[in-house]
C-alpha cells in the first residue's frame, strides 16, 4: 500500500515539475488543489499567491525548456501519513536554486498538492 501511495504522489510531483518546467499550465492544474496557496520567499522578497495568480505568472514568463535549460528538478524525499503526505524537492530553474516542501493530501480518492512552501538558496 505505501509504494502504492509513493508511486501516486511521484506522478503528482512528476506533472508539477514538466508544467513548471514546461509552462504548460494545463499540466500544473492536474497536480494543484484548486484552492492551493503558495507561499515563500525569493532572494528574501515574500512570495504569497494563489493557483491561479501562479498559474497566470508561470503564462507570462518564458519556461525553462524555452530557455534551453537543463531539467535537473528532483525529489530528495517523501513523507506518507494516512491521507496526506509531504515532500522535499529540488527545483533549480530560471536562474535559482529552489528548495520546496509540498503538502498533498488524497481527496476523493486522488493526491493534489495543497500546499508549497518555498525558497530560493544561492549558489554561492
Amino acid at each position: 500500500m505505501y509504494n502504492k501511495e509513493v508511486e501516486e504522489i511521484s506522478q503528482v510531483i512528476n506533472d508539477y515539475f514538466m508544467g513548471l518546467y514546461n509552462g504548460d499550465i494545463n499540466r500544473l492544474k492536474q497536480a494543484f488543489h484548486p484552492t492551493a496557496i503558495l507561499w515563500g520567499d525569493i532572494n528574501g522578497s515574500e512570495y504569497m499567491k494563489s493557483l491561479e495568480e501562479f498559474t497566470t505568472a508561470v503564462s507570462n514568463r518564458k519556461s525553462p525548456a524555452d530557455n534551453n535549460e537543463p531539467f535537473n528538478m528532483s525529489i530528495t524525499g517523501i513523507e506518507v501519513l494516512g491521507n496526506n503526505a509531504m515532500t522535499k524537492l529540488h527545483v533549480p530553474m530560471l536562474g535559482n536554486n529552489y528548495h520546496e516542501f509540498i503538502s498533498l493530501s488524497k481527496v476523493s480518492g486522488r493526491w493534489w498538492i495543497v500546499n508549497k512552501l518555498f525558497t530560493n538558496i544561492s549558489h554561492g
